[in-house]
C-alpha cells in the first residue's frame, strides 16, 4: 500500500480552500475556471461523515466521537487503497493523537502542505463562519483541548489551540512538507504557490501558474458562490467567501480578545511575524 496522501492542512479559515481551488485549476489546466463545487475532487476531507458510514457498512451516529475515531484508520486506509501515487486530503486536525488515535498517520503520508494565517484574522473569519462570538472564538484558540464538531457536515476534528496546531505541523517529520503563510500567498502568489507545486511534484509552468492564480482569485470564487452557491458553506454562515484580506482584525476584534489570543499564542505568533 502506497504512502500516497498529501495533506492539505490548516487551522480552519486559514486558506485551505483557496489552496485546493488553486491546485484544481492548475492540475486541470482548463481554459475557464474550475467550478468551486468540483474542488472536492482535488482534496477530499478526512472528516466527511459519508466516508465513515461507508467503512462501517451502515449509517452510524457521528456524534459518537469514540466510534468515529475508531473508524479513522479504516477511512484513511480506504483513501490509499486506490493505489494512486497521490491522494490529496484536506484536514483541520492537528498532527497528534486524540484518545490514543493517531490523526495523521505517517504510514499513509507522502507529504503535507500546511497553510498558516495570522490567528487574529483567523478569529474574525472563524467567528463569522461558525456564527459564534469573538469571546468563544478566543477561548477555542487558547485551549489545548479544542475540538470541532461533530455536526451534520463533519465528524469530530482535533484542533487544540492555534499554537498547538502550528507546532504539530511544523515540527520534525519523516515526510516532506512545505509551510506557507496565507499572507505570503496574498503578497506573492507566484512564488509561494510554486513551492506548493514543487512539493506535489508537478512542473511549474509560468503561464499556467498565472492562469491558475487568476482562476482561483477571491473575485472569481466569490462571484461563483454568489451565482451558484458553495456546497462547503455551513448553514450558519451567510456566505463562505467574505473578504480574503489580511489585517481585518484591526477593525473587528475587541482589544480584550486580541490580548487573550496574544497572551497564549504570542511566542508562536512572534516567530511567524504575527504579533500586533
Amino acid at each position: 500500500m502506497k504512502k500516497s496522501i498529501i495533506w492539505l492542512a490548516s487551522y480552519p479559515k486559514s486558506g485551505n480552500t483557496w489552496t485546493r481551488i488553486f491546485l484544481a485549476n492548475y492540475l486541470m489546466n482548463w481554459e475557464k475556471p474550475v467550478p468551486i463545487n468540483q474542488v472536492h475532487r482535488f482534496g477530499m476531507g478526512d472528516s466527511i461523515p459519508k466516508m465513515y458510514h461507508m467503512v462501517a457498512g451502515k449509517e452510524i451516529d457521528i456524534n459518537n466521537m469514540h466510534l468515529t475515531l475508531g473508524l479513522r484508520d479504516r477511512v484513511l486506509r480506504g483513501v490509499v487503497a486506490n493505489n494512486s501515487d497521490v491522494n490529496f486530503v484536506k484536514t483541520h486536525n492537528q498532527r497528534g493523537s486524540l484518545y490514543g488515535v493517531e490523526m495523521i498517520p505517517e504510514k499513509y503520508t507522502r507529504s503535507a502542505i500546511y497553510i498558516m494565517r495570522n490567528p487574529l484574522d483567523v478569529a474574525v473569519s472563524y467567528a463569522r463562519h461558525y456564527n459564534i462570538s469573538y469571546d468563544l472564538t478566543a477561548e477555542a484558540f487558547c485551549r489545548s483541548d479544542t475540538l470541532n464538531g461533530p455536526d451534520p457536515s463533519s465528524v469530530v476534528q482535533f484542533l487544540g489551540s492555534w499554537t498547538d496546531h502550528v507546532k504539530s505541523w511544523t515540527r520534525f517529520s519523516q515526510f516532506h512538507k512545505v509551510i506557507v503563510r496565507y499572507e505570503d500567498l496574498l503578497d506573492d502568489p507566484e512564488t509561494h504557490f510554486a513551492k506548493v507545486l514543487k512539493l506535489v511534484g508537478v512542473p511549474v509552468e509560468q503561464d499556467r501558474l498565472k492562469k491558475a492564480i487568476r482562476f482561483s482569485s477571491f473575485k472569481e470564487v466569490a462571484a461563483q458562490e454568489a451565482e451558484y452557491g458553495f456546497a462547503e458553506k455551513p448553514d450558519s454562515a451567510e456566505k463562505f467567501f467574505n473578504s480574503g484580506q489580511s489585517g481585518q482584525w484591526r477593525d473587528k476584534l475587541p482589544k480584550k480578545v486580541v490580548d487573550q489570543i496574544v497572551k497564549v499564542n504570542g511566542p508562536t505568533m512572534e516567530k511567524y511575524g504575527y504579533l500586533p
